[in-house]
């Protein structure tokens, strides 16, 4: 560079570049890609495994989201051995209307049941030649084009024009070729939707999985279509992406709205960055890391059982199935239908008290090593070194001067107490549990 990088734009080339990426990011797209073993989906543990394997090393290698969609809705084989097999088994039935509904949910953003109807019979016909057969390996099936059905083909794209393919080339890789090319109106824009969302926080399409053929229309087209015209420039580069999220204004404002807009003014038209909650995989992978403990994760079906490795990270969970009781009541997706609001990130009643009651928070503070690293330190600079590993920040001389006004007497035990009672106070916090 002729001049030094900017510290944000550094880092955010850091975090990009990082494996932490490739596993959130493996995790959103496990959302939208239904990868679950057990019911309603059954893709049973070895295809959801090779399905996620999958997903991380086209996000690791570079792949853009056009050629991993040419990969999902084209390709044949085993789905223990070709992950990507598995798009078109990961549906609650079989049939060519249903392999169209995820094909358009998934890659459209667009709901099954809102497409006129004789587009829709004929997006299905794209997925009539599709055959499944099981192999001699439990659970293992084949996916492949029925060389019974091999006669040309003619239907209507999405958008209506026509599609007319010679006998022996695949339907579903007509489709795929018509979808993922530079210029289809629908494919960039749902794809940049989803990403907006995932990073900002509130859609510029509401809901983001109903985009088109609804009448939904964006708060800015021109931020969906900049972002859309970006992305295809760019090769449909995830990275490049989310980087032109990660480094715009939008991104970048504050929480606090401008005391001349209304805050719904303010939220609708991204001039004040969303507060939310966490994603329930984050936060329990936070809480984890600081208190250097870790979760038991495992299914909760024998087909068979799953059970990961100790220390594996919520984020990292290669199977929707796999789950504990804390990922469920903070919503977590099953994975059934890939929508969106599957993922529920709104806070309850019952969540401020798992966190602020639950044996399990408690077990992991007080059997924390971090706490351990800490618990000769004077008071006042524990209380630091908590605010600055729990919050990330510093705390301030007013919150400094309560926590020792709050300073008990009474030698080690009591100091150790103040200490699981700060750590407790800090985890219960909005400031923890929010990004904002």
């Amino acid at each position: 560079h002729p001049f030094p990088v900017r510290k944000r734009e550094k880092l955010v080339d850091e975090l990009l570049a990082s494996e932490e990426f490739v596993n959130y990011m493996s995790l959103r797209l496990g959302d939208v890609l239904r990868i679950k073993a057990e019911f309603p989906i059954n893709l049973w543990p070895n295809a959801a495994q090779a399905y996620t394997r999958f997903v991380r090393k086209s996000l690791a290698d570079g792949l853009g989201w056009d050629e991993m969609a040419r990969r999902m809705l084209s390709s044949s084989g085993s789905n223990f051995r070709v992950g990507e097999v598995n798009f078109l088994r990961a549906m609650q039935s079989r049939t060519p209307e249903s392999a169209a509904s995820c094909a358009a949910l998934t890659f459209m953003c667009a709901r099954y049941d809102k497409i006129p109807e004789p587009r829709r019979g004929a997006l299905a016909l794209f997925f009539s030649r599709v055959g499944y057969k099981p192999t001699k390996e439990w659970k293992e099936e084949i996916v492949f084009d029925d060389p019974s059905k091999r006669a040309p083909f003619a239907s209507v794209f999405p958008d209506g024009t026509a599609a007319s393919f010679p006998a022996g080339v695949s339907p579903r890789a007509g489709f795929a070729e018509w979808l993922a090319k530079r210029g289809n109106p629908y494919f960039a824009r749902a794809f940049a939707n989803r990403v907006w969302t995932w990073i900002f926080g509130s859609p510029i399409v509401s809901p983001v999985d109903d985009m088109f053929f609804s009448g939904n229309r964006p708060v800015s087209p021109r931020l969906l279509d900049a972002l859309a015209e970006s992305f295809e420039r760019s090769g449909f580069d995830i990275r490049g992406l989310v980087r032109t999220i990660a480094l715009s204004e939008a991104y970048s404002q504050s929480f606090i709205p401008d005391p001349s807009n209304s805050p719904e003014a303010a939220l609708k038209n991204f001039a004040v960055y969303p507060v939310r909650r966490l994603d329930a995989e984050i936060l329990i992978d936070t809480v984890c890391s600081i208190t250097g403990t870790s979760e038991a994760y495992s299914s909760t079906t024998p087909e068979p059982y799953t059970a990961m490795p100790d220390g594996s990270a919520a984020a990292d969970l290669p199977d929707g199935s796999v789950t504990t009781p804390f990922l469920e009541l903070f919503g977590k997706s099953p994975r059934d239908t890939g929508y969106a609001d599957e993922r529920v990130n709104a806070p309850s009643a019952s969540q401020k008290l798992h966190m602020l009651n639950s044996s399990q928070v408690l077990r992991k503070i007080s059997s924390s090593k971090f706490s351990r690293r800490f618990f000769a330190l004077p008071y006042r600079k524990g209380v630091y070194r908590l605010y600055t590993s729990i919050l990330s920040r510093r705390p301030t001389s007013a919150e400094l001067k309560k926590f020792e006004q709050y300073r008990p007497e009474g030698g080690k035990f009591r100091h150790w107490e103040a200490m699981i009672d700060t750590m407790w106070a800090l985890f219960n916090s909005d400031e923890f549990s929010n990004r904002h």
